[in-house]
C-alpha cells in the first residue's frame, strides 16, 4: 500500500538568534529569514514572536525555555527536554502558570510514517505487544568540541540517541516502565558512548535498545506481539518519499534447516504487507506544523507532558546505573 501525506504550513518564520550577529545573519539570509539578532535576550523582546524553538545545547534547555515563557512566547524544546524530571517539571509549573504551551520536540512523531505505523498496531494485527526492540546508533570521528562528548553539558549516547528509543517504546506501551535496567561503556570524556537499556512496562511489555556515538546498527524498530511483528527499518528520520513499514505475520526463521537463507525463510514463511508512505514536506516542517496547530488550534501536542516527563524520569533512571 502506498499512502501520500500533504504538509499544512500554518507559521511561519519570522526571525533567528545567534551569540554572534554574523552567524545569524548569514543564517537568516541563507534560509530566507526576515531578521537575525546577535542575541537571545533580543529575540524574546520582539513582540511579533509567539513562539520559539529551543535547539541549543541540552544543559541550556532549562534557562532558556524559562526565559521564553517569561518573556510570554510559546516553546518547543529540542529533545532531551532537559538535564533531569526536577527540571522539565519546572519548566511545565511555569508554563502552565504563564498559559502558554511548552512541548518537547521529538520530530519522528510528527512524520506521517510514525503516525500510520501507530494506526495500524492499534488494529491489533500483531495480536499483543510482547516486546519492542530499537536501535538508534551512529559513529562520528568529531570528537574535539563535539557537545556531545561533554559531560557537562549533559552529553553521551543516551541523552542523544537513546531518548528517542526510550520515547518510541513509551508512544506503544502506553505505560511508564516499572522496572529499568541499562549498561553503558564510557568514553575517555567521560560520556557514554555505547549504552543498551531494558524496559518492563506494567502490562508485562519489554522494550530493549541499543544507542551509541562509536558504533554502527541497522537503527531499526521493531514491535513484536502474539501473531506477528511490525519492522519500521528507518524510524528516526524518515524520508520524504518511500518511507515505509512492514507487517509480517509469520514463525521465525528455522535454526535447524541450514540449506535455506534467513531471507529466504523469512520472505516465505507467512502473509507480510509492507505500506509505503510517502510526504509532501520535510520532516521538521511536520513537527513545526504539529506544534502551531497545538499552539493556534488547540490541538493536543505530538508530545504530551506524561510523554516528556516519563521520558525525562526514565533518563534519569539510566544513567544513575
Amino acid at each position: 500500500f502506498t499512502i501520500d501525506v500533504v504538509a499544512a504550513q500554518p507559521g511561519s518564520i519570522v526571525a533567528v538568534a545567534s551569540r554572534s550577529s554574523g552567524n545569524a545573519t548569514k543564517f537568516a539570509a541563507a534560509h530566507h529569514i526576515a531578521t537575525g539578532y546577535s542575541s537571545y535576550d533580543e529575540l524574546l523582546g520582539d513582540p511579533a514572536i509567539q513562539a520559539v524553538y529551543v535547539s541549543l545545547p541540552n544543559t541550556l534547555h532549562h534557562e532558556w525555555t524559562i526565559k521564553c515563557l517569561r518573556a510570554g512566547k510559546h516553546v518547543l524544546c529540542e529533545k532531551p527536554f532537559a538535564t533531569n524530571a526536577a527540571e522539565a517539571q519546572e519548566m511545565f509549573d511555569i508554563a502552565e502558570g504563564q498559559g502558554l504551551l511548552l512541548a518537547e520536540a521529538f520530530m519522528y512523531r510528527s512524520h506521517p510514517l510514525t503516525r500510520a505505523v501507530l494506526e495500524t498496531f492499534r488494529t491489533g494485527v500483531i495480536g499483543q505487544l510482547q516486546l519492542v526492540r530499537t536501535s538508534f546508533c551512529y559513529r562520528t570521528t568529531r570528537i574535539a568540541g563535539n557537545i556531545r562528548f561533554d559531560p557537562s553539558l549533559a552529553g553521551g549516547g543516551l541523552m542523544d540517541v537513546g531518548c528517542y528509543c526510550v520515547d518510541f517504546s513509551r508512544l506503544f506501551s502506553g505505560e511508564h516502565p516499572i522496572r529499568i535496567c541499562g549498561v553503558a561503556q564510557s568514553h575517555p570524556s567521560g560520556v557514554d558512548h555505547v549504552a543498551a537499556g531494558t524496559l518492563l512496562y506494567p502490562s508485562g511489555v519489554v522494550a530493549s535498545f541499543t544507542c551509541g556515538l562509536s558504533v554502527q546498527a541497522d537503527n531499526a524498530a521493531y514491535l513484536c506481539g502474539t501473531e506477528g511483528y511490525i519492522q519500521v527499518p528507518i524510524p528516526w528520520k524518515p524520508p520524504m518519499t518511500g518511507a515505509n513499514f512492514s507487517v509480517v505475520r509469520a514463525t521465525p526463521p528455522r535454526q535447524d534447516e541450514p540449506q535455506l537463507s534467513v531471507s529466504h525463510s523469512v520472505a516465505n514463511s507467512g502473509p507480510s504487507q509492507t505500506y509505503t508512505i510517502n510526504s509532501i514536506g520535510e520532516l521538521y516542517a511536520h513537527e513545526v506544523n504539529d506544534f502551531a496547530a497545538a499552539v493556534l488550534e488547540g490541538n493536543p501536542p505530538a508530545i504530551t507532558k506524561a510523554d516528556t516527563l516519563s521520558n525525562m524520569r526514565v533518563l534519569d533512571e539510566l544513567r544513575r546505573h
